[in-house]
């Protein structure tokens, strides 16, 4: 039960686990989470952009002469990014891992995995941009900058405020406008504040990204999204008290902690809550005692996207069901 990749994956930033799998289900799960409206907007021509100077999360100036036809995305966030602002018919290229929309499924990859991507194939691909993220390092920007290609730098966000921010910046970039995605997103997650702000307790909850060694199992700490919208969903993350982004807690550390809620972001792995209820000094955990435990599509939390709005939704009906009948 190897989950190496995504540990390498997100220890090297927020951005990506590996592709969205459907996550097994579990006969403990109490609460059926209805599937959230998909966020991608229709395919539509771009429009015409006057020439233009940009400058990216690395301080660079980038120039584009007209909306950019034939876009490479290094990055499983871009491609979401992409296709929710209406770009998807745009993108001639895209990282291993950019599963999502099923669509992303059909455009050529360039590789990625373990950060080895084919600059040939990219550079083959006649791209007049290619949407850098995080996850990809200011070398690979470089090499391919000397090959003559455009390449945009997309930062991470830290919040959701930013997050928005980044659509606007990527719907302008490809000749889009962003106003009704990110409209319809700040009113569903105010929908949320509104019934989880005025409570006055919070739910501890522990969220397992990568239990290799169950005894002491990988988490979400500060600054990472997980921790961010675990708060914003009514829940006090377990891992928030590390000072690492993407802490190792120990059984000790989890027990003391009193969880009242699991949650399996490690589940398209495999793992599962009857497998959770069989590991040794694990019965005596809340969460276990009441079969408290879910599956969980880590994509919605590790993906800094517009998904992120269906990552907080679908937390804030785990942690408070009776609120979001």
């Amino acid at each position: 039960m190897l989950r190496k990749t995504l540990i390498l994956t997100l220890l090297i930033a927020l951005l990506t686990a590996c592709s969205p799998q459907a996550a097994p289900e579990t006969e403990s799960a109490p609460i059926d989470i209805p599937a959230t409206e998909v966020v991608v907007a229709p395919t539509e021509a771009p429009t015409e952009i006057p020439a233009m100077t940009y400058t990216d999360s690395l301080g660079r100036e980038i120039t584009l002469e007209a909306a950019p036809q034939r876009i490479v995305s290094l990055a499983p966030s871009n491609t979401e990014i992409l296709f929710a602002v209406g770009a998807g018919s745009q993108v001639v290229g895209r990282d291993e891992f950019s599963d999502y929309p099923a669509e992303a499924a059909s455009i050529d990859s360039i590789g990625g995995s373990f950060g080895e991507y084919n600059v040939e194939a990219i550079v083959a691909l006649e791209p007049d941009l290619v949407l850098a993220a995080e996850i990809n390092p200011p070398e690979l920007v470089q090499q391919l900058e000397d090959l003559g290609l455009t390449v945009y730098y997309l930062g991470n966000p830290t919040t959701l405020e930013e997050m928005y921010t980044n659509l606007e910046i990527v719907a302008g970039l490809t000749g889009h406008d962003a106003t009704e995605l990110v409209d319809s997103l700040k009113a569903r997650v105010a929908a949320v504040d509104e019934k989880i702000m005025p409570l006055s307790s919070r739910i501890a909850v522990f969220y397992e990204i990568d239990a290799t060694d169950p005894t002491k199992p990988w988490t979400y700490g500060p600054g990472t999204f997980g921790d961010l919208l675990i708060a914003r969903a009514g829940g006090y993350n377990v891992g928030g008290i590390a000072s690492d982004p993407y802490p190792q807690i120990s059984i000790e550390q989890v027990v003391a902690a009193n969880p009242s809620v699991i949650i399996l972001g490690d589940s398209m792995w495999g793992v599962t809550a009857e497998s959770v209820k069989t590991r040794p000094g694990w019965e005596t955990i809340p969460a276990v005692q009441s079969d408290s435990i879910f599956p969980f599509d880590d994509n919605l939390v590790s993906r800094p996207g517009p998904r992120l709005v269906d990552g907080l939704e679908q937390l804030a009906k785990l942690l408070r069901p009776g609120l979001f009948e």
